[in-house]
């Protein structure tokens, strides 16, 4: 009966075939168990009927003929039940693991794979390396005395009273040869094993190993010494050469590389050049160190493992990868040309060579960026899938708290963000205009998803979150300006006793005196209030400059003081109290008459009656 682990291949199965392939192992096994069984019974059975046979007498020639048939039925089923044998083994080769059996130098001699009784076969590998290190232990060992014994079942390799090991049908089925060829393989690989242990061990062989090691480690000092010296050398050379073969490289007016950073890189690269010469000599030199002496030969092996195994990782990874590598190349190539087929179409449409009726071509530039945003992103969804790790719980968890650190980080980007979206198709303002927003006026500089740039009259650029535009008010002055003009009003206070119809005109003339004022549409006049001590008049004029606001304002404001001078018309208010007996007018007195004097007091007399 065979006992045998399967082995899970480190690529391309699943769950399901493993487990598939361990119920078809566990199958197999039974098989095999179950014949294994039945060869035990037709043993015994042929012992039996050898012995009836030699216990007839020659006159029993039915009963012979009978026995004789009967042994070879059973020599025709033990036919069957070894080429039964051999198909089931065959079919398990591929999943079998077999268990080593080691020599003195910790080498493996050969490897077991079937079970004999209640041994298995990984019990049996350690006994019999176990048996082996005692007879290498032995120092009055004769290694011509392991011989080689057939038993009822089995053949036997044996030194003494020791039974080293036993072989059975089945280790010779599982090597596909007779038992004994294989047990005098085995004897011959166990004596050789030994007699080199004692060869390798003995004195001499280690003082000469000792001298080994000592000269390959002068050697490598020498070399190393020798490395220092000429990398010296060589600093020394090409500080002695830079003036001469350096220069700056460069193309007219600008520098590509000076001297002293080509100096730098060459440095760099002869400094790289030599770490790598030190790592290829100790590369070099520890397999062969290791390699002298028999205990330490598989660490040159597991040294030259451990070097080796991360760079073929990384190139078997590479090579595995590339079919993805290359699917991704295709969908990033062919997303990069649908982006720029959709530029290509933004672009006519801000350029107003394509008309899309409802789409203004401001919303070209932010829609692009939109779909541009979505195309990225469809592609990163395609992508995904054949990125190295996508799969694997930790590039799942990552990407959980790369994204929980973005939406606790982000909300108020986010809001800003959607605002700007929001702002980008109300088209409240477009770049160049003049707005307020809160108590901020000025002409607006930049448009972004996140923030909203005005430049003041002043020159103050202030940044304004579009969450804020969002959530206040917007005052758009130059929307109408150009077609309808912009209304700019403002508002005078004078006393009762100037005629509504003289300051009326007298508004409309400075208004109309007022530069990037229109004459059509007419400015117009309004009393908004009656005061107890003035009435409030509000000139309303036409303008095509909507950012000279300030301009117009402060011109107004001065032909307003002109006219209402020159016609006599006194600013008292809101609250100017005038003795007029005695004191001059408030005009300036470059608007007064030359011979202009103030009226003296009056005083009236009045007398009591006796």
């Amino acid at each position: 009966m065979l006992l045998l682990s399967s082995t899970i291949p480190s690529y391309g199965q699943t769950d399901s075939l493993t487990k598939s392939n361990d119920s078809i192992n566990v199958g197999v096994l039974q098989k095999l168990a179950e014949v294994e069984k039945q060869s035990i019974l037709d043993s015994i059975k042929k012992t039996e009927l050898e012995g009836q046979l030699l216990r007839l007498k020659t006159t029993d020639n039915l009963q012979k003929e009978d026995l004789l048939k009967q042994l070879d039925i059973i020599r025709e089923n033990e036919k069957n039940r070894i080429e039964s044998k051999k198909n089931s083994i065959d079919s398990l080769r591929n999943t079998a693991k077999g268990y080593p059996v080691y020599g003195v130098m910790k080498d493996t001699l050969f490897l077991i794979y079937a079970r004999i009784g209640a041994s298995t076969p990984s019990e049996r590998a350690i006994n019999i390396s176990n048996k082996i290190k005692r007879l290498y232990e032995d120092d009055f060992l004769n290694s011509d005395s392991i011989l080689v014994l057939k038993s009822e079942n089995t053949f036997d390799i044996i030194y003494g009273e020791v039974i080293v090991m036993s072989l059975s049908e089945n280790d010779a089925i599982w090597y596909g040869k007779s038992m004994n060829e294989l047990a005098v393989s085995f004897k011959e690989k166990i004596k050789n094993a030994i007699i080199e242990g004692k060869e390798e061990n003995s004195w001499l062989k280690l003082i000469t190993r000792i001298g080994l090691v000592l000269l390959v480690i002068v050697a490598v000092w020498l070399i190393f010494r020798l490395m220092g010296k000429g990398y010296s050398k060589l600093l020394l050379f090409i500080n002695s050469q830079k003036d001469k073969r350096l220069k700056n490289l460069s193309y007219k007016d600008y520098t590509f590389l000076t001297a002293e950073q080509m100096m730098k890189v060459i440095l760099f690269l002869v400094n790289i050049f030599r770490w790598f010469a030190v790592v290829l000599l100790l590369y070099i030199a520890l397999p062969i160190i290791f390699s002298i002496f028999p205990f330490s030969r598989h660490w040159a092996d597991a040294l030259l493992q451990l070097i080796w195994s991360p760079f073929k990782g990384i190139f078997i990874a590479v090579w595995e990868y590339l079919p993805n590598l290359f699917s991704i190349l295709i969908i990033y190539f062919v997303m990069k040309y649908a982006i720029r087929f959709v530029k290509y179409i933004f672009s006519e449409i801000e350029a107003e060579r394509l008309k899309i009726t409802g789409f203004y071509p401001d919303w070209a530039t932010p829609t692009f960026s939109i779909v541009k945003f979505l195309l990225y992103a469809f592609m990163f969804v395609l992508i995904f899938p054949y990125l190295p790790g996508s799969d694997s719980d930790i590039f799942k968890g990552v990407s959980v708290f790369i994204g929980i650190l973005f939406s606790l980080g982000s909300s108020t980007a986010i809001a800003n963000m959607v605002a700007g979206l929001v702002i980008t198709y109300m088209r409240p303002f477009k770049i160049g205009d003049r707005i307020k927003i809160g108590d901020v006026t000025g002409d607006v500089l930049e448009k972004t998803l996140l923030v909203t740039r005005i430049m003041t009259i002043k020159n103050e650029v202030i940044t304004i979150p579009n969450s804020s535009v969002l959530n206040g008010n917007t005052t758009n002055y130059s929307i109408e300006a150009k077609e309808k003009g912009l209304i700019i009003y403002s508002t005078v206070t004078i006393g009762y006793d100037v005629p509504w119809q003289k300051m009326h005109q007298a508004l409309i003339d400075a208004a109309l005196k007022t530069d990037m004022i229109l004459a059509e549409p007419k400015p117009f006049v309004l009393q908004t209030s009656l005061e107890d001590f003035y009435v409030s008049y509000q000139i309303n004029a036409y303008t095509h400059e909507a950012s000279k606001q300030a301009l117009v304002y402060s011109n107004l404001h001065q032909n307003i003081q002109d006219v209402c001078n020159e016609r006599g018309i006194e600013i008292l208010s809101p609250h100017y109290r005038a003795a007029r007996d005695g004191n001059m007018v408030t005009i300036p007195a470059d608007y007064l008459p030359k011979d202009y004097e103030a009226p003296s007091f009056k005083v009236n007399i009045q007398k009591e009656e006796k």
